[in-house]
């Protein structure tokens, strides 16, 4: 049968007399883009008949000259700039053998390798949103703004929350909002378009996307910008620029593996000072444990203010691994990113300054990576590696987590603090338990077996949002494709004593922010409602997430 996107077109309907092979002109596709080849040369081809319908015919598809024992057979060449099906992998994440091949590489064949790997794809600038046409067919232009005949777009309110502080002077706080948002990287979306299968084709081209997404930057304002799946010729060519002319300046990581997007902090120039960058790597090559491409990003923003010793805001944005049977691999790489924050963000002893830590965690609420950030501790002992991130549905039988669950070469300890190499030296016989937990008279002991297995963070972090809706005791929801409706992407921050959200037991010395106002979000329900994400008007597959924050100075 000819795939369905191909039995009716140009206003007429291709029906097969009989049930032939399939239609693999290349090998792989079902078309062929090359110089004509003998139809003999696939198979002996079956009798189709044309069936006018009722639509119009918007344009007379050229027919190929009859060929020997073969019928009339219309001739499309593939719509190359529509989508990459040399990539039509549905469960794509990554190119695995690579990472495999990482260990033996040196970094000048790694370089060498990434640069053979991805050709940098060519597309028009972002003011052309003409519908790439089909064989013979006048151009489609889509509109630049959505459109007006499709359902109008599920309404999200703002909470505002300022009514539960008291008013203070200017000259005493300092407010400012922070937005977080996956915006989809157009390799990405490509990879796995089986995801995608409910949009429109023409919606998900990226001539189309880019001017909603840049559109709802605009419009929401923000002070502080931490965008995830960025792609890096996008950022650097049409994404950048336009930020920049918005009064932002920005700061990119790429991945470290061959998928070319990354995680981008942008911030209003005219209310912060950049005071360090600090880029987080999750790869390791001698660690079998981190071979994947996952990165976070660090900032340390001064508010401009009158005051000149006010006190700088740590900023991280992270995109963590997907894959929902990792658990093991996701809290390596949030342990890293926790590491570092540490480093940038203590003032002395154990205070540090306010942390506002956002991204796509691809863990859902209540899952234990989430209760870990939340709530500062997890114990591990005997949990299975897909039951961390609370995607897995059946986890029995998977393997049970390691104590501890990263080696010692790592440097980070059960609190998530880099350790002195001296202190991290292993003795000669001593085992990897022995090595967490020093033990006093030679004996074993349930405190010491709970502790081996808990990992702990010195930060107390809140959500700014809740995750249900309390009128009605719906899931929020954060992402919505074909095959999946949850909330996976986060805010979370410092909050000070007097922040009616701060988590309950939440005891960490820190110099909080007061949350002020949020972005509500959405329930799957109303999502579809609008046909999911991404739509006519919203352009990502995730939901942008949106707070407000007050720093008391």
């Amino acid at each position: 049968m000819l795939p369905r996107h191909l039995r009716t077109v140009g206003g007429r309907c291709f029906t097969p007399s009989c049930n032939p092979r399939p239609l693999c002109m290349s090998g792989n596709f079902p078309w062929w883009s090359g110089p004509p080849r003998p139809w003999s040369s696939f198979f002996p081809a079956p009798t189709w008949h044309l069936q006018d319908n009722s639509r119009p015919h918007h344009y007379a598809a050229p027919h190929r000259p009859p060929l020997p024992g073969g019928p009339i057979f219309p001739w499309f060449p593939p719509p190359a700039s529509w989508l990459h099906l040399s990539h039509f992998n549905m469960d794509a994440k990554g190119e695995e053998p690579f990472r495999k091949r990482k260990k033996e590489m040196g970094e000048g064949e790694e370089q060498q390798y990434k640069r053979k790997s991805w050709t940098k794809r060519p597309y028009p600038p972002a003011s052309d949103l003409r519908v790439p046409p089909i064989h013979g067919t006048p151009e489609v232009v889509v509109p630049a703004s959505p459109p007006t005949e499709s359902r109008a777009p599920a309404q999200r309110r703002w909470e505002d929350f300022s009514r539960h502080y008291p008013e203070r002077s200017s000259k005493d706080k300092f407010d400012f909002t922070v937005m977080s948002y996956n915006i989809l990287s157009q390799d990405l979306l490509e990879d796995n378009s089986g995801l995608y299968s409910h949009c429109r084709r023409p919606y998900l081209f990226w001539n189309y996307r880019l001017p909603n997404i840049l559109r709802e930057l605009q419009d929401m304002n923000a002070d502080i910008l931490c965008l995830q799946e960025v792609q890096e010729d996008h950022y650097e060519e049409q994404i950048k620029p336009r930020l920049e002319a918005l009064g932002y300046a920005c700061e990119y990581k790429s991945r470290t593996g061959t998928k070319p997007d990354g995680c981008a902090i942008c911030f209003k120039s005219d209310k912060f000072k950049l005071k360090l960058v600090k880029p987080v790597e999750y790869f390791r090559r001698n660690i079998a444990l981190l071979d994947r491409d996952n990165i976070g990003l660090v900032l340390m923003l001064q508010p401009e203010t009158k005051q000149k010793d006010a006190p700088m805001i740590c900023v991280a944005n992270t995109h963590l691994l997907y894959n929902p049977r990792r658990g093991d691999i996701k809290l390596t790489q949030l342990a890293i990113l926790l590491a570092e924050i540490t480093r940038v963000a203590q003032v002395q002893d154990s205070r540090f300054y306010p942390i506002v830590l956002c991204g796509d965690f691809n863990s859902v609420p209540g899952s234990p990576l989430h209760r870990f950030i939340k709530e500062g501790t997890l114990h591990y002992e005997g949990m299975t590696i897909g039951k961390v991130s609370g995607q897995e549905k059946y986890t029995r039988g998977q393997r049970i987590l390691s104590i501890p669950i990263w080696p010692q070469t790592l440097g980070i300890n059960q609190q998530c603090v880099y350790e002195a190499p001296a202190k991290n030296q292993k003795q000669p016989g001593q085992s990897s338990a022995e090595e967490t937990v020093m033990k006093t008279d030679g004996q074993d002991t349930e405190s010491d077996k709970r502790v081996a297995s808990s990992l702990r963070h010195h930060f107390s972090l809140s959500s700014v949002y809740s995750h249900y809706f309390p009128d009605s005791g719906m899931p929020e929801v954060t992402t919505c494709h074909s095959r999946c409706a949850v909330t996976v992407d986060y805010i979370f921050y410092s909050a000070s004593d007097s922040n009616v959200f701060r988590q309950p037991g939440s005891d960490a010395p820190c110099d909080g922010l007061q949350l002020l106002g949020r972005l509500s979000l959405l329930t799957e329900q109303d999502l579809w409602s609008v046909n999911g994400l991404p739509n006519e008007i919203n352009s990502s597959d995730h939901l942008s997430l949106l707070a407000k924050f007050r720093l008391n100075l």
